[in-house]
């Protein structure tokens, strides 16, 4: 099951977050989300775990406490959208015709 953590420590790496959650069960991957440009990171990571009952537990028993200045928000991470934006722009398509709202609007 793959986990969606909001939240984080901005300081927080990926084997830091892998520790949170390794005490529920074993994980397959903990990836904190980092800016490209900045190489900072964003707050928010994902974790995936093997077994569906560790994985519900360490939700049930992370989500809502704090480790800095914010509570967690720990969810299962929903299908298809562990990219938030993910397909909404076409990056160096240029013309910006984006479907065709007000496109006749002088007529």
């Amino acid at each position: 099951m793959k986990i969606f953590v909001a939240g984080l420590p901005y300081d927080l790496d990926d084997s830091e977050l892998e520790e949170i959650f390794e005490k529920f069960g074993t994980i397959i991957s903990a990836k904190v989300a980092m800016d490209k440009e900045t190489g900072k990171s964003k707050g928010f990571g994902f974790i995936e775990m093997q077994n569906d009952a560790e994985a519900l537990d360490a939700i049930e028993s992370l989500n809502d406490i704090s480790l800095g200045k914010k509570p967690l928000v720990v969810k299962k991470a929903e299908e298809g959208n562990s990219r938030p934006g993910a397909g909404s722009a076409r990056p160096g398509n240029g013309n910006n015709t984006s479907g065709g709202f007000n496109r006749d609007r002088n007529r």
